[in-house]
């Protein structure tokens, strides 16, 4: 089978298309004939050796297809099974999987729609679920705002009753968050985001962040937060926070937080709830996915996008099966 192999550590161009042996699923596990791969942030630490993996490997950590095979005591899947899931090994045709990660699909969903939800859909469904009981009127910043993530964030925080605000680049990125829901937005390219964020709430400031960017977004979160507002960070999209005293933290009671998917989906009841919360709100219409879809050879061009802040929305690597 074709699969996308890191054989060393680098940028885009050390994503090679590669044929390589599958084996057979062991005890509790699944091979799935995958259609889609998601492409997620978190896959360019990986192959930069920012986050490192044992050489060789095959990147990604979601998708989407059918199970073909099933090894010894499996009962929650069965061959011909349309299935979603959160695991390794995704750029490929088919991999060999712990059948617990893997996430029912509704018939009438696409492979592609499949392999966009599970990992940023559930990363969304955490963020405003687990570190503050968001309130219709609370003010909720989110970075990246027409990101993968930042758009469901936005949809997600909008349903909520949230006062959305959203930081973006570009007026394009601008108009999609506007339509995801966001009801303001700043330019963090040319506008201070903390003090546009104090501006925009007569200097209250936000009462949850959610900031996936890290190092650069970071002090102003501690300006923009309100009193008693959280801060949730959940990746690093611009290198690594930097440390602070917790006693900063003291004068506007600010809770900050860090967040990672595998930490709450630690149980097959927990990953299926929030799977299903995110199936529940694309089957209402007001959870939509946007993504973009690319062959699975086009690998490097789509990370090159995405560390270059050229993508709104998801990229969805597909590898031509049915």
């Amino acid at each position: 089978m074709k699969a996308i192999v890191v054989e060393q550590y680098g940028g885009p161009e050390v994503l090679k298309l590669r044929d390589v042996d599958l084996k057979q699923p062991g005890p509790g596990e699944a091979l799935v004939r995958i259609a889609a791969a998601g492409v997620n942030f978190v896959d360019t630490y990986h192959r930069r050796g920012s986050y490192p993996l044992e050489l060789p490997f095959t990147p990604g950590r979601e998708g989407a297809g059918t199970v073909e095979a099933v090894g010894p005591g499996v009962s929650t899947v069965k061959p011909g099974d349309r299935v979603a899931f959160v695991a390794s090994n995704s750029y490929a045709e088919a991999a060999v999987l712990p059948a617990s990660l893997l996430i029912p699909l509704p018939q009438h969903f696409s492979f592609e729609q499949g392999a966009a939800f599970p990992l940023q859909g559930m990363t969304a469904h955490y963020l405003l679920h687990e570190y503050r009981k968001v309130k219709a009127g609370d003010v909720v910043l989110i970075h990246a705002a027409a990101g993968g993530v930042g758009l469901l964030l936005v949809q997600w925080a909008h349903h909520m009753g949230a006062r959305v605000i959203g930081t973006v680049s570009t007026e394009e990125k601008a108009a999609t968050a506007r339509k995801a829901g966001a009801d303001e937005i700043i330019f963090y390219t040319r506008q201070d985001f903390a003090d546009e964020t104090k501006r925009l709430t007569n200097n209250e400031g936000a009462n949850l962040i959610i900031d996936g960017v890290g190092k650069t977004t970071f002090p102003g979160n501690l300006k923009a937060a309100a009193v008693r507002g959280n801060i949730v960070i959940f990746g690093a999209s611009s290198g690594p926070a930097d440390p602070i005293s917790p006693n900063a933290l003291m004068p506007r009671a600010i809770s900050v937080g860090g967040g990672s998917l595998q930490n709450f989906t630690a149980t097959r009841d927990e990953l299926t709830r929030r799977a299903n919360d995110v199936i529940e709100g694309m089957q209402q219409g007001w959870l939509k996915l946007h993504f973009n879809t690319m062959p699975l050879a086009s690998a490097a061009e789509a990370h090159s996008l995405l560390e270059g802040r050229k993508t709104s929305g998801k990229i969805v690597l597909n590898t031509g099966a049915k």
